[in-house]
């Protein structure tokens, strides 16, 4: 029986780690092809021709590094959530969510189409939202989804406009195509306009200012969620695509000038941000908002020296970040709560999380013999030379002190102060399962390995650097490991991080006395706008949809006189008014008979008589047509107005004889000067574009088409009727499906005022 159960047991922890074979099987596919193929890899599949789109696949070493971070960091999130999710009734669906994710970021660092990549871009942005709201009965997880989702989403719709923009300005979609063709369109006036719309999109990705404040509310999601999409992978996806262009638009002063001074602005922000919060979860958040402001900064950084310092800490901050909000999960799991507060001394309880959250810990803090040291040693060699501002050297070593401050609040204040945990009501702490510890344990691992022997990770990160800087020398790597340049770097880091240690709870207490001024902060106006957005959506309703048919029909009339004079405007310097020698006395004729079947309409007071009158303008329309060449249109016209006019004329009799009709008040007839000034200026403004057009040199190219084709192809010679039957058989078929369901929406009158169909 003991055997039979630990089958059993067995059998369902092996079933809740098959979701991870998916991401294991990948990543092992990439070493191996890593190892056999050098980069870069190309391939490419026509997809939409008619639009020039293309599946065109690149990938050089920072694609690579990222494809390293998505299935190597979504194997170990996939394994510790097999454990933390075990018992909840959604964990299917998590993991489902979190495999299209994969292949969401998958597919946004390979293509090398802008307009493939913005696609994968967007579909991030979505299951983002569904991941951060699978608590979907919980008000926070609602309100925390929906806001990544509007702040992501609107500024893919930036991202959209920028990328548009930049294609047009560069005559090509590909990454690949714009880098090289750069150096040709640096000075197109439209350029800085792409790039502020591509910065919009990028910045609201990566939890930018002004957008900064998304990225700690999505901590509402499960930790697995958070670890991999709001530390690893999605969040980064805005540093990524501004990376990739670094090697086109470095030289420009308005890249370079964008990128370090909000990148820096946002660093500093969330940085004094951190020392504001109490749950470890968003601690980890803030801190990593002021990474990805360090990571911005750097990229708009002068000199390869950026680059290589870019590509170093993209790895490093996966390979301890990751595991301290893994950790941050097993706090959770096993006490209940991220209160960092209620959790000292949590060492004597959970030895192998606090032993993970050390190692973490000291690579987050850049000390020696871990990869964040050599990260650390990177940006120090970026700094110098880039020749940085002093001012960026002090916001740089505040946001390193507040790093050395949260890592030890991870590793020293959570599980090395006294232990008051059994003094917490309902608080019974225990070690996380197997499943929980193996992931982090073996990403700190590689972190101390990776800093025990850099060479290791030497190719990749040059590879990665030379991709963001084509002439990056590999050679440059091995001059960042200068030790004593980041040890004094360092020391100060270490000395202000353990004021801040020690002054946590106090600056916090002192932050709290001037939150009133987050009432001006970006968050305070996102909260304002969907206040705002209803009450403006309800007085436009109210404005706009007044159920008054005359009012429409005058907006609509306004709507199109602006668009007509716009048009004029802008054809201004190339009007050429047509010679009036095909004025003749039937064409005179007509045009009179229109323009007074409109002018005495506008007298007219009862309806069958404006019907009636307004018969006119089709007649004289009719009989233009019929001394214009086109007798067969006319008699058309002339078949449709009659009986046009009959029908409804039918209809207004009839309605009359109704108790409704007879019960009304006759209003009396007025002239509206509002409605005769846009009837006059849409006529006026209708009549010389018409002109306009006629004076324009005719293309016959489509009339010897039709006329050389009607015969052969159509077996015809009545041209128009052939063109509607043959060569446009859709379009008329459209119009004949519209007629039918119009008449099938007017049966109800007839039954109402007819007494039958």
């Amino acid at each position: 029986m003991n055997y039979e159960s630990c089958d059993n047991r067995r059998g369902e922890v092996l079933g809740r780690l098959l979701p991870a074979l998916i991401p294991a099987a990948l990543l092992t596919l990439l070493l191996a092809a890593l190892a056999i193929e050098p980069l870069p890899w190309r391939l490419s599949w026509t997809w939409i021709p008619s639009l020039g789109v293309d599946l065109s696949l690149y990938v050089d070493g920072l694609s690579a590094q990222f494809l390293l971070l998505i299935v190597g960091i979504g194997t170990m999130v996939f394994v510790y959530g097999s454990a933390y999710l075990a018992e909840n009734s959604r964990r299917n669906r998590v993991f489902g969510l979190l495999v299209l994710f994969m292949a969401a970021m998958i597919g946004a660092v390979v293509s090398d189409h802008l307009l493939v990549l913005f696609v994968f871009w967007e579909l991030t942005s979505l299951l983002s939202f569904l991941l951060i709201g699978i608590d979907h009965e919980q008000e926070e997880g609602r309100r925390s989804a929906l806001q990544a989702l509007l702040v992501t989403g609107s500024g893919g719709l930036c991202l959209l406009a920028g990328i548009i923009l930049l294609g047009q300005i560069g005559g090509s979609y590909s990454l690949q195509t714009l880098i090289e063709r750069a150096p040709l369109f640096l000075e197109d006036v439209r350029l800085n306009a792409a790039l502020a719309l591509i910065f919009v999109g990028a910045f609201s990705k990566s939890a930018q200012f002004p957008f900064h404040f998304w990225l700690p509310n999505a901590m509402a999601a499960p930790t697995p969620v958070s670890a991999y999409l709001h530390s690893a992978t999605m969040v980064k996806l805005g540093i990524y695509l501004l990376a990739r262009l670094d090697a086109a638009f470095s030289e420009l002063l308005f890249w370079e000038y964008s990128l370090v001074s909000i990148g820096t602005v946002t660093a500093v922000l969330a940085a004094i941000q951190t020392v504001r919060e109490r749950d470890l979860k968003r601690i980890l958040a803030w801190s990593t908002v002021a990474t990805l402001g360090t990571l911005t900064m750097l990229v708009g950084l002068p000199g390869n020296g950026a680059a290589l310092a870019v590509a170093a800490l993209f790895f490093a901050h996966a390979l301890y970040k990751a595991p301290l909000f893994f950790v941050a999960g097993n706090l959770d799991h096993g006490t209940g709560t991220r209160a960092i507060d209620k959790l000292t001394g949590m060492r004597r309880y959970m030895p192998w999380t606090a032993a993970i959250a050390l190692l973490a810990a000291l690579s987050m803090a850049g000390l020696p013999l871990t990869f964040g040291f050599i990260a650390k040693g990177a940006i120090a060699l970026a700094k110098e030379q880039a020749e940085a501002l002093l001012l960026v050297s002090y916001a740089a070593v505040l946001v390193n002190g507040v790093s050395v401050a949260v890592a030890a609040i991870a590793a020293i204040h959570v599980f090395w102060g006294r232990d008051r945990s059994p003094l917490q009501a309902g608080l019974h702490p225990h070690e996380a399962p197997l499943a929980m510890l193996l992931p982090p344990l073996l990403l700190v691992i590689l972190g101390l390995l990776f800093g025990l022997a850099p060479t290791m990770i030497d190719p990749l990160l040059g590879a990665a650097a030379h991709a963001m800087a084509p002439g990056f020398d590999q050679t440059m790597v091995t001059l960042s490991y200068d030790f004593l340049a980041v040890l004094e770097a360092m020391a100060g880091a270490l000395v202000l991080g353990g004021v801040i240690l020690l002054g946590w709870r106090r600056l916090g207490l002192l932050m709290d006395r001037f939150r009133h001024l987050e009432i001006v902060g970006p968050e305070a106006w996102y909260w304002r706008s969907l206040v705002l957005l209803p009450r403006l959506a309800a007085r436009q309703t109210r404005l706009l949809q007044h159920g008054q048919l005359p009012r429409y029909v005058m907006t609509l009339v306004s709507v199109a006189t602006l668009l007509v004079l716009a048009l004029l405007l802008v054809a201004r310097p190339g009007w050429a008014w047509p010679e009036l020698h095909s004025l003749t006395a039937p064409v005179a004729g007509a045009a009179l008979l229109i323009a007074a079947g409109a002018l005495v309409a506008m007298f007219v007071r009862d309806r069958l008589v404006l019907l009636l009158v307004s018969g006119l303008v089709g007649y004289g329309s009719a009989v233009l047509f019929l001394f214009t060449g086109a007798p067969d249109l006319a008699f058309t016209q002339f078949a449709v107005e009659t009986v046009f006019v009959v029908v409804v004329a039918a209809v207004l009799l009839r309605l009359r004889r109704t108790p409704l009709a007879l019960g009304a008040v006759p209003t009396a007839a007025r002239l509206r000067p509002l409605a005769l000034a846009v009837a006059t200026a849409f006529g006026a403004s209708l009549t010389a574009l018409v002109l306009l057009v006629a004076g324009l040199p005719f293309d016959n190219s489509l009339a010897v088409f039709f006329s050389e084709q009607s015969v052969p192809a159509a077996h015809g010679r009545n041209v128009v009727n052939l063109i509607l039957v043959d060569f446009r058989a859709v379009d008329t078929l459209g119009e004949i499906a519209v007629l039918f369901f119009a008449l099938l929406a007017v049966l109800p009158l007839f039954k109402r005022f007819g007494g039958g169909a």
